[in-house]
């Protein structure tokens, strides 16, 4: 990354500003550089992300775990074919040692593997007849937007933890990392 790039938000499939156009610094905690600077969210922007992501949701419901899992399966492959960058940005990002980081891009990498593969295994097993004249079960189905926030220490690998799940289910995600 280099030093003091200015960043957008993804929202709705585009790259965009802050609503209201301001900045934020992002500052290397080791070494005290401004590294990047990003949108500096308002409610205005959250409410742009959530209005994008409900609006998906429309469609991202229908998926079938297949196709859930065909994209987070693509998902996977993009982060060990960035690993490099995505190292150093988080390298520069958290300030911990380049030596910690190199591991949790494989790892990142197969938590998303793991839930593509939960995706296409969803069960249901709790169905019965638990009372006279009614059967009884459990359906999955997806609830819709899922507000996430990732923390500063391992903002890759929780941000995985959090998307794989929610999406593997057919949610849609507003992420603030």
């Amino acid at each position: 990354m280099s030093v003091a790039t200015r960043q957008q938000n993804f929202v709705g499939g585009e790259w965009v500003d802050a609503v209201d156009g301001g900045f934020d610094q992002v500052i290397n905690p080791a070494t005290g550089e401004q590294i990047a600077e990003v949108p500096k969210g308002t409610q205005a922007d959250v409410d742009r992300a959530v209005a994008a992501a409900k609006s998906a949701f429309e469609e991202w419901r229908e998926t079938t775990p297949g196709e859930r899992a065909t994209m987070l399966l693509a998902l996977a492959d993009a982060l060990e074919a960035n690993a490099e960058e995505l190292e150093q940005a988080e390298t520069a990002n958290v300030g911990k040692p380049h030596s910690i980081v190199v591991d949790e891009i494989p790892v990142s990498a197969d938590n998303l593997r793991y839930f593509a593969g939960a995706a296409r295994n969803l069960e249901g097993k709790a169905a019965g007849e638990y009372m006279r004249g009614y059967t009884s079960m459990i359906r999955r189905e997806p609830v819709g937007v899922v507000g996430q926030i990732a923390p500063w220490n391992y903002p890759l690998m929780m941000a995985v933890w959090k998307i794989g799940p929610a999406l593997a289910a057919g949610n849609t995600i507003v992420l603030k990392p």
